[in-house]
């Protein structure tokens, strides 16, 4: 008889399992919207696919959940292997300098087409999934409007509507928390909102960071407060970071030299935005010249800028595009996704304990577990 499989969330990991499974199954999306609608929105509706680190070690370093349990997935499908799995569906891609993966159409609507047009033998359905029971053969599904009967099935959407269910089957989840989000800080620099400024060092604790910062109207976000926040997404609140402004040596002295009579505020100017030291150095007097400024003046110019001290107080409301928390990896075999507790039960995709940094890191997760998942259920069959 032909296995019945049911995939609940059909976004990019849901959907990678679908595009993988031999096509003797009798296969089920289920989601509460429509497929890959979450593909839509990701790298600025560009879809930044993968990023390009083909060593599987060296990749599994940018998730700061999940990094030696991805190992064995990387390990056999990786960057590479997601380049190829899209060259195959008609989705060549290019890479940036920064090492984003893009398609060369720079449309995720055309990746959308493409995954959707390998599962078009796939059922659909557009309900919401709220119970998932383990029967002595197969399982239950019920939705808001039915209930189904399947052989094996695939946990892949994220949420705490899959965790409640998850949960309900005895996993253990790890509590949800942001990552990939701006912070709300004190001070809260509501003067300076919409200025950003590139390659600052922020630093908190042992961690290191180098890049770009925009200020907000209650804190600070941007590529490099992204990744602080993910790898500092589990630590208690309130904690204080500092950070290097100018990220380089200014021999101060001789820049006072060379413009003697030139005031304060527009030699600095030369470094960084003239509306951001207005306010980081509101306590010093920016109108002094070149000539007048003595040496405690220039050593609390530099230590302003370059040891800034910010308490961070929490994360931005409704700000994440990622969450760190889910399905306890201790629970999942990270040779074939399936659940360590319940047999033909498959997680996989963000619904796991995993998150990466920005830039096309978690949607490799995706892509990655997806088609472990689907190589473990055909081999298993």
């Amino acid at each position: 008889m032909t296995q019945k499989v049911a995939i609940i969330g059909s976004g990019p990991a849901g959907c990678m399992t679908a595009c993988n499974l031999d096509k003797s199954f009798d296969i089920t999306l289920f989601d509460k919207s429509k497929p890959l609608k979450t593909l839509l929105p990701t790298g600025g509706g560009r879809c930044n696919l993968a990023h390009a680190e083909f060593n599987f070690k060296e990749l599994a370093k940018n998730y700061p959940r999940g990094e030696k349990f991805l190992y064995s997935v990387f390990s056999r499908f990786g960057t590479q292997e997601t380049l190829d799995f899209f060259e195959k569906i008609g989705i060549k891609t290019y890479t940036q300098e920064n090492g984003r993966i893009f398609p060369i159409s720079n449309s995720a609507q055309e990746v959308r087409n493409a995954m959707l047009s390998k599962i078009h033998h796939c059922k659909f359905k557009e309900e919401e999934i709220l119970l998932i029971k383990k029967l002595e053969t197969g399982f239950e599904v019920k939705s808001n409007k039915a209930s189904y009967y399947f052989d094996i099935v695939v946990v892949a959407i994220g949420g705490k509507s899959s965790y409640k269910m998850l949960s309900a089957l005895g996993h253990t989840i790890i509590e949800p928390k942001p990552a990939l989000v701006g912070l709300v800080t004190k001070p809260s620099f509501k003067e300076l909102q919409g200025i950003s400024l590139q390659n600052v060092l922020v630093k908190s604790e042992k961690t290191q960071i180098e890049g770009d910062i925009l200020f907000t109207n209650n804190g600070i976000t941007g590529p490099a407060i992204f990744e602080l926040s993910s790898i500092n997404a589990r630590k208690e609140l309130p904690y204080e970071i500092t950070i290097d402004f100018l990220n380089k040596e200014v021999d101060w002295q001789n820049e006072f030299d060379k413009n003697p009579h030139k005031e304060l505020k527009n030699i600095i100017s030369e470094f960084m935005p003239k509306a951001f030291i207005n306010v980081i150095l509101k306590d010093i007097d920016l109108a002094l010249k070149g000539y007048e400024i003595k040496s405690n003046t220039k050593g609390l110019i530099n230590n302003t800028i370059r040891n800034y001290k910010i308490l961070v107080k929490n994360t931005r409301k409704n700000g994440e595009t990622v969450t760190s928390g889910g399905v306890s990896l201790k629970e999942v075999d990270s040779k074939t996704l399936q659940s360590k507790k319940i047999e033909d039960l498959y997680v996989c995709g963000e619904v796991l304990d995993v998150d990466g940094f920005c830039g096309g890191y978690n949607l490799q997760n995706c892509w990655s577990t997806g088609y472990i998942t689907a190589l473990a259920i055909n081999s298993n069959v």
